[in-house]
């Protein structure tokens, strides 16, 4: 009588043990991969907002008066990429800048509004606590 020869391979189990552990690995990855997404996207909120702030303060020392500022009007306005709105509200001797996340960087509950104004910087996520140092670094 001859002997079966011995298979060589992969049993069902194992198979199924290694799709379970590459599932949990990539689940962790993509976690991961869109928090950084979410975070490198809020470089286009604080580009869009010192760049308004910057030409604000440019008027401001030539007419000593935001208003008029041309090139920064008040309004709602779509930031450089699209990640944010930014709401401009313009007064003689004060202005505020708010850069709220939209689309998909609205996901973004850690920083879910940069505020500028003239007398500083601020941050806070969904929950309303102040996450300036988070959200602008250690300006």
């Amino acid at each position: 009588m001859k002997s079966r020869p011995t298979a060589r391979g992969f049993t069902l189990i194992e198979l199924v043990i290694a799709m379970a552990i590459l599932a949990i690995i990539t689940t962790i990855a993509y976690a991961s991969y869109s928090n950084q997404i979410q975070h490198s996207r809020r470089s286009d909120a604080l580009t869009s907002v010192g760049g308004i702030s910057s030409s604000l303060e440019r008027c401001y020392a030539q007419a000593y008066t935001y208003l008029g500022c041309g090139s920064a009007a008040a309004g709602t306005a779509a930031s450089q990429n699209g990640y944010y709105s930014i709401s401009t509200v313009v007064a003689a001797t004060a202005y505020t800048l708010t850069a709220t996340p939209v689309g998909g960087q609205a996901g973004d509950t850690t920083c879910a509004s940069f505020i500028l104004s003239n007398s500083g910087q601020s941050a806070t996520n969904t929950g309303g606590t102040n996450e300036t140092t988070t959200c602008w670094g250690s300006r």
